[in-house]
C-alpha cells in the first residue's frame, strides 16, 4: 500500500477470547480506500472471528481499530455500523417475518461523509430475482436468495468499509457469480470490502489484495498474483 493510499480501516495488535480460549494473536490489518481485500485460510484460523471482533460482536477484545481517525475499539455493534462499517454475517440474519422490501428498508442509514449513496432500485439491478420476491417473507426465501437480500440490505446502510463474511458458501453457479459482480461494482463504486471467502478461485478474482491468516494472526500479506505464485505458502496455510 503506497504512502498517498488512504487507510480507511486500520487493525492494531487486535487480541481476542471466546471465554478461554485465545483466538486471535495480534492481528494487523489495514484496508485502503476503494480496495478489496480477502482474509484466507483455514476453519479455525480466526477469520471470520476477526470480522466479528471489529463489527464489537466478540469479547473481550484487546488492540485498536480505527476508522478513518476514529477509535472503534470497545464500541457497540450498531455505533460501528453507524460509523461507516457494514457487515454481512455467514449466517444470513434475515428478518424471517419481514418481506423483502421491508427487510431492505430496515437497513437504510443515512450515509457517513464519504459514502456511496446506495438505493433500493440498484440493489435489484444486482439481483432482479429479489424485485421479483420483494413481497414475499424472507423466511421462505432459499439460502442464495437470503444470501443476496443480507447483502443488500447491508449495503443500503451505505458503509465505508462492507464485512462480507462466506457469501458463496453452499449456492448455486449462477448467484455465485452474481455475487461476485456485486462484489466488483461495490469495488467500482468506492465501497472498500474485507472479504473472507473460502473459494480461492472467487477471492483471487475479486480481491486487489489478499491476506493469509493461521493460528489468529497473519501470516501472508500480499497481491493475489503473488499469491498463486507462491505454492509453498498455500500448501502450507490454504491446502485441504
Amino acid at each position: 500500500m503506497s504512502a498517498a493510499t488512504e487507510t480507511l480501516l486500520h487493525v492494531e495488535d487486535l487480541h481476542a477470547h471466546y471465554g478461554k480460549s485465545h483466538i486471535l494473536h495480534g492481528v494487523n490489518l489495514q484496508v485502503a480506500r476503494n480496495e478489496v481485500v480477502s482474509l484466507l485460510g483455514r476453519n479455525g484460523s480466526g477469520r471470520s472471528t476477526t470480522m466479528k471482533a471489529v463489527m464489537g460482536l466478540v469479547t473481550p477484545t484487546s488492540g485498536h481499530i480505527r476508522l478513518q481517525d476514529r477509535e472503534l475499539a470497545g464500541a457497540r455493534p450498531y455505533a460501528i455500523c453507524r460509523a461507516g462499517i457494514g457487515y454481512v454475517p455467514e449466517e444470513r440474519e434475515v428478518f424471517a417475518n419481514l418481506t423483502v422490501d421491508e427487510n431492505l428498508r430496515m437497513g437504510e442509514q443515512t450515509p457517513v461523509p464519504g459514502a456511496h449513496r446506495w438505493r433500493i432500485e440498484e440493489m435489484f439491478d444486482y439481483f432482479p430475482r429479489l424485485k421479483e420476491r420483494r413481497n414475499t417473507k424472507a423466511g421462505s426465501m432459499s439460502g442464495g436468495e437470503q444470501q443476496m437480500l443480507t447483502m443488500c440490505r447491508s449495503l443500503l446502510g451505505n458503509p465505508l468499509v462492507l464485512l462480507i463474511d462466506e457469501p458463496t458458501e453452499g449456492l448455486a453457479p449462477k448467484i455465485v457469480a452474481q455475487v461476485a459482480e456485486c462484489i466488483r461494482d461495490m469495488h467500482r463504486k468506492g465501497v472498500s470490502v474485507v472479504l473472507v471467502e473460502q473459494k480461492l478461485a472467487i477471492a483471487l478474482k475479486v480481491s486487489t489484495r489478499v491476506c493469509v491468516m493461521g493460528h489468529g494472526r497473519i501470516v501472508f500479506e500480499g497481491t493475489p498474483q503473488e499469491l498463486a505464485a507462491n505454492e509453498k505458502l498455500v500448501a502450507e496455510w490454504l491446502a485441504v
